[in-house]
């Protein structure tokens, strides 16, 4: 009793607030309020069959994937661009936790949990690694872990280069930039195993591309890939 009047106190001093629109949660909400939870653009893509899937398409050729999973769309000036903002560069890892957990549950529910092993998210590069102080595709697989009942091996790949942002090149300049950059730490905790690489957004899929193929050279089962938003091309 003591300790919730003193948690609305608290609440009322430092409200919690919504991560995609800042507005305060009320009382039986968590890190997204009821209105957004409502009006997200949620792609539901593991729901289609893979010749529908249309960000599956786009490996095709490339990379053999299992699944080709994207929790929402890439909507920019919306709340989807907001909460990857506040995820990737003012220190809101919750939010990749938290969006993690949401669709991990989802997933689980379609009976998506079977298909997978291990989760492993896109490593940054040490010295990205230690200006930002976390790895946000880290955060969203911590959150798939939990909301999957998969575990999760946030030290599987290596990022051997710092390369340069992604942000304005095309697909082949993606490519060329992550083609050999990321190498398996320890073959022995992949080899024969089914697993999920996770990444927070995906646009061309270049940077997911290179992951899958060097857990695949290491010796993995198969590859699916997942990300919290994925981009139109």
């Amino acid at each position: 009793m003591l300790r919730s009047v003193w948690n609305d106190f608290v609440g009322l001093i430092y409200p919690r607030l919504c991560l995609a629109c800042q507005e305060p949660l009320v009382s039986g909400e968590n890190h997204l309020c009821t209105g957004c939870r409502a009006e997200l653009p949620y792609t539901d893509f593991h729901l289609l069959p893979p010749e529908q899937n249309p960000i599956g398409r786009r490996f095709w050729g490339k990379l053999p994937i299992r699944h080709a999973l994207s929790y929402l769309r890439f909507v920019r000036h919306g709340r989807v661009q907001h909460l990857l903002h506040e995820l990737k560069y003012q220190g809101q890892r919750d939010v990749g936790t938290a969006l993690g957990q949401l669709y991990g549950a989802e997933l689980h529910a379609t009976g998506l949990a079977a298909d997978f092993d291990l989760i492993v998210p896109v490593p940054l590069h040490p010295k990205k690694l230690a200006k930002r102080g976390y790895n946000q595709a880290a955060a969203f697989a911590t959150g798939l872990s939990d909301g999957l009942k998969v575990p999760a091996g946030l030290n599987i790949l290596r990022r051997n280069t710092n390369t340069k942002t992604q942000t304005k090149k095309n697909r082949a300049q993606r490519w060329e930039n992550v083609a050999t950059v990321f190498e398996v730490e320890n073959p022995g905790q992949v080899i024969g195993r089914r697993i999920l690489v996770v990444d927070d957004v995906l646009t061309t899929g270049a940077t997911l591309e290179a992951c899958g193929a060097a857990l695949l050279a290491a010796g993995a089962a198969e590859v699916s890939i997942a990300a919290i938003a994925c981009a139109d091309r």
